[in-house]
């Protein structure tokens, strides 16, 4: 028999709702090491070049309107992005970075026993937000670390709202193809919104992939999200926008807190967009140093799963002295910091954000060393 609930308004103290201290808050990749001034960052999927520097400028020449509120409609990022992309800019809508998207999606469409649907290594935010929303969460099974469209239309029942899948995915880097993508659409009931998290997809440049953006246009059911936090290196200044239907956008910006993007953040942003030549040189070094990341690691008898993202999840065996959390640890006795994903299910793994040359020849001869240990 279940216990009755407490009541909430006898209590000797405030009391959140019920669920709230049940749910992980999320953590994020580590960015210290003690006794270590300046260790190098591989562990929250940065661009190892930084931002563009005319994200730099237009980010200090805001500075003598710190005093002003924002453009709560982000009127000129929203002209950036809809003529980048070619999208309509009625159909944007814009949050602190693509997290709290995902936060409103389920404020939107989650009642009290509904139920959201992810990958089950999906990214931690979309479990945080729909159990924020007394929203369950089921987690489809992921054969060879990648979304599979029928495990995924096995868990959609009638109470089903939302099906998040980021494409590339985080942390495992595997992706769908544009085909799958449609194919898993036809698959979802039209009452049920898929949610296409884009925050890898500049670094996924096989032709089969595709953004989505076409399938939003297209489809009442579907938005798609992006960052600026990845290719433009703006993580620091929380922009994220999303892409859909009037139906799914409308009632987004009716709860969307007034001011959430800033005036750097936007004036940053719009620059970052122009400046193609800076996301190129991050594409570029991003599609040299993955293959040679993936065959190295897997000369050492590591298994490296293929991914179309910035960073490699490498899988190793449980043989005491082999195994991932000391090879973390191992890792970071030598000043350089991964990873370790054993909360996304994920037990023998790191996940490697890709680095700068000599960044990633370091990598390979530090695990070349703890292997043959």
């Amino acid at each position: 028999m279940t216990a009755p609930a407490p009541d909430r308004f006898a209590a000797p103290r405030p009391m959140p709702k019920p669920g709230i201290l049940d749910i992980h808050a999320y953590v994020g990749g580590k960015s210290r090491i003690e006794g270590v001034a300046h260790p190098v960052k591989l562990s929250s999927n940065e661009n190892i070049l930084g931002c563009s520097d005319a994200a730099k400028d237009a980010y200090r020449a805001a500075v003598d309107r710190l005093h002003l509120y924002p453009d709560g409609k982000a009127n000129g990022l929203r002209a950036a992005v809809a003529q980048h992309y070619g999208l309509e800019p009625e159909r944007l809508t814009f949050g602190d970075g693509s997290d709290e998207i995902f936060a409103l999606l389920c404020q939107v469409y989650l009642e009290p026993g509904d139920n959201i649907v992810q990958g089950e290594h999906g990214f931690a935010a979309y479990a945080i937000g729909a159990r924020a929303c007394q929203g369950q969460v089921r987690m489809a099974k992921e054969p060879n670390q990648r979304i599979d469209a029928d495990e995924v239309v096995k868990c959609i029942d009638e109470r089903t709202r939302l099906v998040f899948i980021a494409n590339p995915a985080n942390p495992t880097g595997t992706w769908l193809t544009g085909d799958e993508i449609r194919a898993l659409h036809a698959a979802i009931p039209p009452s049920v919104v898929l949610v296409l998290d884009g925050a890898y997809a500049e670094f996924a440049t096989d032709p089969r992939f595709e953004d989505g953006l076409d399938l939003a246009r297209a489809a009442e059911n579907v938005i798609v999200t992006r960052t600026f936090s990845k290719i433009h290196g703006l993580g620091g200044l929380r922009v994220g926008w999303g892409y859909g239907p009037a139906g799914i956008i409308e009632p987004i910006e009716r709860i969307r807190p007034p001011f959430n993007t800033s005036i750097p953040g936007q004036e940053a942003a719009i620059a970052a967009l122009a400046d193609v030549a800076f996301q190129a040189r991050s594409v570029a070094l991003v599609e040299q140093w993955r293959p040679f990341l993936t065959q190295q690691l897997g000369g050492l008898g590591l298994e490296v799963t293929p991914s179309a993202a910035n960073f490699v999840l490498v899988n190793f065996p449980r043989a005491p002295g082999k195994t991932a959390p000391e090879a973390e640890a191992f890792l970071a006795s030598r000043g350089y910091l991964v990873r370790a994903v054993g909360n996304y299910g994920l037990p023998d793994a790191i996940r490697i954000t890709i680095g700068l040359e000599e960044h990633n020849r370091a990598v390979v001869a530090l695990l070349a060393e703890f292997m043959g240990r």
